[in-house]
């Protein structure tokens, strides 16, 4: 092994294609590429943690795009694969007037085929934080089972984990979120939630303090519900729950505020802050990240969070 990680994600990347017009008119698109974890890992790796991140990438045309933008990152890609396939894109849309539009095309890709073989012992040990998400566990079977070895690896020796459902009704059903998220609940430390996509939806629960009670009881320690309504996270962590606003009234692109957020609020963490002091960076993060377009395009870098975080 080479330099010691500070975190290690698990999960898919896709060819980001966006435009601030409609997609039904626009007449180029923006390239970039996206994916929850992936954004996750660039952000901390962007404030200065060196981040690993686990995946396969198919042969297609855009598979030196992807490995040699992830390397100009500084991403740790020792462990992603390179087999024959294809992989995911995505499109964003804005149009003048209405809702943004986000079209998608996964199925199948070579993401898709994660599995155990894909999690060595030696390189989740290496590290100090897993994490990884529901979306990554929606993709295959095999991929579930691969969030599984590398979560139960992690606990067997007191290593942090982290765990986002990010739920999503396009991906797959409630009930198979809700038993994937059981089958990795008692080695998740940190967890992440939106309150409406996520406790109201998978766990049935309104409120974010009775969802923060419920997974305490279940043995997580951390937990950070985001919260659109209120405008701002909840942490709740050593029986206290504290609220820490929304750093930005002004949203251009949402898309991946929230993985922003989660890669900055375990940068924090694991560069030794409290949980409440590393939601205030990572709310910062997350401001900055969804005043540009893009999911990873617009993700801030440390001088631009950190002097806003020293600032307030």
């Amino acid at each position: 092994m080479g330099e010691k990680l500070d975190i290690i994600t698990i999960g898919e990347s896709l060819i980001e294609l966006s435009s601030t017009d409609s997609l039904a008119y626009s007449k180029t698109l923006d390239k970039y590429y996206g994916g929850d974890t992936l954004c996750t890992a660039v952000a901390a790796q962007r404030l200065g943690s060196k981040t690993g991140y686990i995946t396969r990438v198919g042969n297609d045309p855009f598979r030196e795009y992807l490995m040699d933008s992830w390397q100009s990152e500084g991403l740790d890609i020792s462990q992603v694969k390179l087999i024959d396939g294809f992989n995911g894109v995505y499109f964003i849309g804005h149009p003048e007037y209405g809702e943004k539009e986000f079209v998608y095309y996964r199925k199948k890709t070579a993401a898709t085929k994660l599995s155990i073989d894909d999690i060595s012992e030696e390189y989740i040990l290496d590290a100090d934080v897993v994490y990884a998400t529901g979306v990554t566990q929606s993709l295959s079977l095999s991929a579930k089972e691969a969030v599984k070895k590398a979560f139960t690896i992690a606990s067997q020796h007191n290593m942090m984990t982290s765990y986002d459902p990010n739920f999503d009704c396009r991906l797959w059903g409630v009930q198979d979120a809700k038993d994937a998220f059981e089958e990795i609940s008692d080695y998740i430390d940190i967890m992440f939630l939106s309150l409406e996509h996520d406790c109201e939806k998978l766990f049935e629960i309104d409120s974010t303090d009775k969802c923060i009670k419920y997974l305490w009881d279940k043995g997580i320690k951390i937990v950070v519900v985001k919260s659109a309504k209120d405008k701002g996270y909840f942490v709740g962590f050593e029986g206290d729950i504290t609220f820490v606003k929304f750093q930005t009234e002004e949203i251009v692109d949402s898309t991946s505020s929230g993985d922003a957020f989660n890669g900055a609020f375990l940068h924090g963490m694991n560069s030794g802050m409290t949980p409440i002091e590393a939601a205030k960076l990572a709310a910062i993060d997350a401001a900055i990240q969804c005043n540009g377009m893009g999911a990873i395009k617009s993700t801030p870098y440390k001088e631009q969070v950190y002097s806003r975080y020293y600032a307030q």
